[in-house]
């Protein structure tokens, strides 16, 4: 998995509060357009997020799917995105002197992106993920309790 990593001067429970607010993540989450539903019951197990993404007028619409969560320390998703494929991502949350350390990882797991080296791979999602937690992290700063 290709991982990144921040620490964000906040708490736990600020970052997760934005992890668990299906609606924001078209505010951080990096080429996520439109939030279009979020299950009842989201972030539970086998919840869905209904997104686009892209930019209109060729928006694909899709889902992602929570694999695992445990509050105030893990996320896992499968983000789905067909016909490209889909991508394990998985955020998880440690507290630390400074306040909230976030460790995201990716990694194709279906479609032609999941034919690709690692390396490869990280060309493309490195970068991409690191500017997803800046985002992140800009919102759990400024949340309210």
């Amino acid at each position: 998995m290709i991982q990144v990593r921040t620490v964000v001067p906040t708490t736990v429970d600020k970052v997760f509060s934005v992890l668990e607010d299906g609606w924001s993540y078209a505010g951080w989450v990096v080429g996520a357009a439109h939030i279009r539903e979020v299950d009842p019951g989201w972030p539970g197990v086998g919840t869905r997020i209904h997104h686009s993404v892209g930019a209109w007028p060729v928006a694909v619409k899709d889902v992602s799917t929570v694999l695992a969560v445990e509050p105030g320390r893990l996320l896992e998703l499968e983000a789905r995105l067909w016909p490209l494929g889909a991508a394990r991502v998985r955020f998880e949350l440690t507290e630390v002197a400074d306040g909230t350390e976030i460790v995201m990882s990716e990694e194709a797991v279906k479609g032609p992106p999941a034919l690709l080296p690692e390396a490869v791979q990280a060309v493309f999602l490195k970068p991409r993920n690191r500017e997803t937690l800046r985002r992140l992290a800009d919102l759990a700063v400024r949340r309210r309790d």
